[in-house]
């Protein structure tokens, strides 16, 4: 078998170009020192004894220090026979931890964007299929405000379906209509925002309350725990509205 084909099939089983060099050398000079295989591969010293460490860790060489010099000679080549066997056990090991890998839940993370009254009713209408618990951060209660009716309707479900709302308003924009499930308190928020903030489950919904209004709608759990997390801090350091 010529030269290259052999070096192709070392390279399919996981032998480097420089390992295949060095090991060949050493299978045609036999026992030999570092500078002899180094001088024949024409490779330097350095490369040489760092693929003779490797070929050694595989299997594939012997070492012998004697009489102040070391040598380097191959073991039989069947010896690649057991290496591939090793490989196939790692291999079958390895393949059942995969597996579990393969086969977890992927986490999936979108951004989508509604326009119109209908599609803040799409968001809110996943709101309420969806959601135990809402942390809202609004300041003008603009629900109430731009769709009152569809907003008493809200309202209602939010009761039926028992979702707890921790609602952050600035006080100037409390309008005292909502849930019996929803707890109200005030930020210190000097200036009135378009945007209300709703987190919830693994997902964030911006209502931007613009004529027409917008919602953004971001699924991603990191994103939704960071800004839960910020929401609470804010929330413990909130007056309670007077119930």
């Amino acid at each position: 078998m010529e030269y290259l084909k052999i070096e192709e099939y070392l390279k399919e089983i996981g032998f480097s170009s420089t390992e295949i060099k060095v090991y060949i050398t050493l299978l045609r000079l036999g026992k030999s020192k570092a500078g002899s295989i180094s001088k024949e591969s024409e490779l330097n010293r350095a490369t040489v004894y760092e693929c003779l460490k490797r070929l050694a860790e595989k299997g594939m060489i012997n070492s012998v220090v004697g009489d102040n010099e070391q040598t380097f000679e191959c073991v039989d080549p069947e010896r690649l026979n057991k290496f591939i066997e090793e490989k196939r056990d790692y291999i079958s090991r390895l393949v059942p931890e995969l597996k579990k890998i393969y086969k977890e839940p992927k986490e999936k993370h979108s951004v989508l964007l509604f326009h119109g009254n209908n599609g803040v009713k799409t968001v809110f209408q996943n709101i309420l299929r969806e959601a135990k618990e809402v942390c809202v951060m609004d300041s003008e209660g603009q629900l109430l405000s731009k769709m009152p009716e569809y907003a008493t309707y809200f309202i209602r479900q939010l009761d039926k379906k028992k979702i707890i709302v921790k609602y952050l308003v600035r006080k100037e924009g409390h309008r005292r209509k909502g849930s019996k499930y929803t707890e109200v308190r005030f930020i210190e928020k000097k200036t009135d925002s378009v945007a209300v903030y709703n987190v919830y489950n693994d997902k964030v919904a911006i209502f931007i309350w613009t004529d027409p209004p917008e919602v953004v709608l971001i699924k991603n759990i990191k994103v939704a725990d960071s800004l839960r997390d910020y929401f609470n801090i804010i929330w413990e350091m909130s007056e309670k509205a007077k119930k």
